[in-house]
């Protein structure tokens, strides 16, 4: 009756005792329980009231084998019919116990948390959730007055899983699991493997079904290639755009897919990288601290809308990769920390579980079960909602134990160093296990430090990443972009230093959300100049790295230049794009980046050898002294190469001879001084080789470079 009773099983349900059968239920505020043959619909026993809190047991007379039966249970006057979970068996089958208790099972989430099952033909949910170490675990939520000693769970010992089946169950209720620790203290959790939750402030899961299974796609496959064109465009769901004409409130799933989607289309963009989606409680962590990392968050709508919208980005040729956060997990009392009353997912050491950073918690990566965890995770989003890749946060904290920390702060591993060998063992499995199963998808590292062979496999001894974020080249040049002209002779190194190691990884370059928050400001913002200028200096920029050995990825607001901080809270600053409040500059900031998509996409040469040197030709990496920068792009099938040529100072290059691999006749594919984009309109209808020699080229071009300008050339 204080439902701490270690195998409920034992004594609820139906059982043979001494030759006849008994049922014993327990049924707090019932008046009376009959016993029904769910075959015949005959009451065959009236159990007796053995206990005031709520114990009902009796013989059935004249029955001696088990029989299907459903509970009449008297309340305040009015009897209900219900099924009994204690008589039904186990949900879990003996090759699951065994996977789940090695930490071996790919898809652990196919059996444990709430799913839909059918048992004796009859329909309900089975729960199931791991915590060895507790000493009760039930299932409470809508459907039983949020009440623990109404549906407690078996415990399977060999494995420290807790199962049950309650029947008539359907989904869309609200649940948690309430867990007694050794010591008598009592926690309602949320459910480690939920597909849904509650919105925030709320914290309970929400039955729902497990999403379909996705059948992998060669297009996809041949989307994430690594000599596909690969631009990015990466998004936080809740500030794109909001609806300001209802309350400012967030745009749903569904929305998004009919405005996001047919946007980043027409940009020209391939992929849309979403800021984490799976349920976090604080809105302020833009999803980089999770709680519920099998539900998309219920802020943009259900499980069903977010599989629309991803259904949507593909139908419309669009990728979807998600930020996906391995590397730590907030403290809050509903969640993982302390799971069963035992550090379950977390290191019980401060110094390995505690991520200083961020007031967070570490997953213990050489916990099978965590691992496990983890793991299935990634297979989740990834067969079951169509998701092209997982982009993991934070990786170079989860590398070394002394991420971050003083001396004394950290534990050494077992032969004495810093590197953090557990997580890279759990980075190699979930890379190989993707690889294997999915190999349609893609992984990308977001790294900073020069830990070795990142997107190398791991039979090579590498972490088995597809790509790895270069932040190298993003610190670099965005130093670089900042400083006067004037001052950018004395750093010219910045902008080529990138390609002394651009070949030793799988690069994107990425101006992600982190480099517009924390006042940081805008990338326009970062521009130095006056208006016109910062304009023009980051059209230049956006032409260099489009041109630039690696992948892409720009954050939003980012392709028309908005002009502030970004927030969370509120939508981007759309009405920059009207030329009433924003003139051509914002405007023609956007038509460039669109522009620049499709040229990438078009020109072979720009995206088809990325990650090797044969894919890049310096022309002009020397000329400090004017800022100029001059290189060849090429392609692996023939096609003609495509000339970059990049001026960062306001002043115009007129008769700027840069040597060519080819005599012919070159015109601008583009060039960042158009009026079309708000430039002064500076640059080449056309040009033709000389036979000069200027370069190591036995050809060259007279040029004019326009100010603050990159211009793209190829023969035609």
């Amino acid at each position: 009756m204080r439902a701490n009773h270690t195998d409920p099983f034992a004594v609820l349900g139906m059982h043979e005792l001494e030759g006849r059968l008994t049922v014993a239920t327990l049924q707090p505020g019932a008046t009376a329980v009959a016993v029904i043959d769910a075959k015949t619909g005959r009451r065959v026993a009236e159990l007796q009231c053995t206990d005031p809190r709520g114990f009902f047991e009796g013989a059935i007379a004249r029955r001696k084998q088990r029989f299907a039966y459903r509970l009449a249970v008297t309340w305040d006057g009015v009897e209900v019919e219900l099924e009994d979970p204690y008589r039904f068996p186990p949900v879990l089958g003996d090759q699951d116990v065994w996977l789940l208790s090695e930490g071996t099972h790919l898809r652990p989430y196919e059996r444990l948390g709430a799913h839909w099952r059918e048992l004796e033909g009859i329909g309900g949910t089975a729960f199931a959730v791991w915590a060895p170490n507790a000493q009760r675990v039930s299932v409470v939520g809508d459907f039983n007055m949020w009440d623990g000693r109404r549906h407690v769970m078996r415990l399977r010992r060999e494995c420290g899983i807790w199962e049950i089946f309650i029947p008539n169950l359907s989904p869309g209720l609200n649940y948690k699991f309430e867990i007694a620790d050794r010591y008598g203290a009592i926690y309602q959790k949320a459910d480690p493997y939920a597909f849904a939750a509650e919105l925030r402030p709320g914290t309970a899961s929400r039955i729902n079904g497990l999403p379909d299974w996705v059948a992998p796609s060669e297009a996809r496959r041949q989307a994430n290639a690594l000599d596909a064109p690969v631009s990015i465009y990466e998004v936080h769901l809740g500030s794109w755009r909001r609806a300001p004409e209802d309350g400012n409130r967030w745009l749903t799933y569904r929305e998004l897919a009919d405005t996001l989607v047919p946007y980043a289309v027409d940009m020209g963009f391939t992929h849309l990288e979403l800021l984490p989606v799976s349920e976090h409680p604080f809105d302020g962590s833009w999803g980089y601290q999770p709680l519920g990392l099998y539900a998309p968050t219920s802020r943009f709508g259900s499980p069903a809308d977010f599989r629309y919208f991803v259904e949507r980005a593909h139908t419309a040729g669009l990728g979807v990769l998600l930020d996906w956060v391995p590397g730590h997990f907030p403290s809050d009392q509903f969640g993982l920390a302390y799971f069963d009353g035992s550090h379950l997912f977390e290191h019980s050491d401060p110094r390995e579980g505690f991520h200083q950073d961020w007031n967070t918690l570490i997953y213990n990566f050489g916990r099978n079960e965590v691992r496990n965890f983890l793991i299935g995770n990634a297979l989740y989003w990834i067969e079951r909602y169509g998701i092209d890749g997982l982009r993991v946060d934070a990786v170079a904290s989860m590398l070394y134990r002394d991420y971050s920390r003083q001396e004394g702060e950290w534990v050494p591993n077992e032969f004495g160093g810093r590197e953090n060998l557990e997580a890279i063992d759990f980075l190699r499995r979930m890379n190989q296990t993707v690889g294997v199963e999915r190999p349609e998808a893609t992984t990308i590292a977001e790294e900073s430090t020069a830990f070795p062979a990142v997107s190398r496999p791991p039979d090579m001894g590498g972490l088995g990443f597809h790509f790895k974020w270069n932040m190298g080249w993003m610190h670099d040049t965005l130093n670089y972009m900042a400083k006067d002209p004037v001052y950018r002779q004395h750093h010219h190194n910045q902008m080529t230093f990138g390609l002394m190691y651009a070949f030793t990884e799988n690069f994107v370059l990425p101006l992600s959300h982190d480099e517009v928050v924390h006042g940081k400001g805008s990338l326009l913002s970062r521009m130095p100049g006056d208006a016109w200028q910062q304009f023009a200096n980051l059209r230049a920029y956006y032409a260099f790295m489009w041109a630039h050995p690696g992948k892409k990825l720009l954050f939003m607001g980012g392709e028309f230049a908005q002009g502030r901080e970004w927030n969370h809270d509120d939508s981007l600053d759309w009405h920059l794009l009207d030329p009433d409040a924003g003139g051509p500059w914002h405007a023609g900031v956007q038509s460039l980046v669109r522009d620049l998509n499709h040229v990438y996409r078009a020109q072979r040469a720009l995206h088809a050898v990325d990650f090797d040197p044969k894919g890049f030709q310096w022309l002009i990496g020397d000329d400090a002294a004017n800022s100029v920068y001059a290189f060849v792009r090429h392609a692996d099938d023939g096609s003609e190469p495509v000339i970059v040529v990049c001026n960062f100072t306001p002043v115009p290059r007129t008769g700027y001879r840069v040597g060519v691999p080819q005599a012919g006749r070159y015109l601008e594919l583009l060039n960042t001084d158009s009026s079309y984009y708000g430039g002064s309109n500076t640059g080449n209808v056309a040009a033709e080789t000389e036979a000069v020699a200027a370069h190591n080229q036995a050809q060259s071009l007279l040029l004019t470079i326009p100010p603050l300008a990159t211009i793209y050339l190829q023969r035609g």
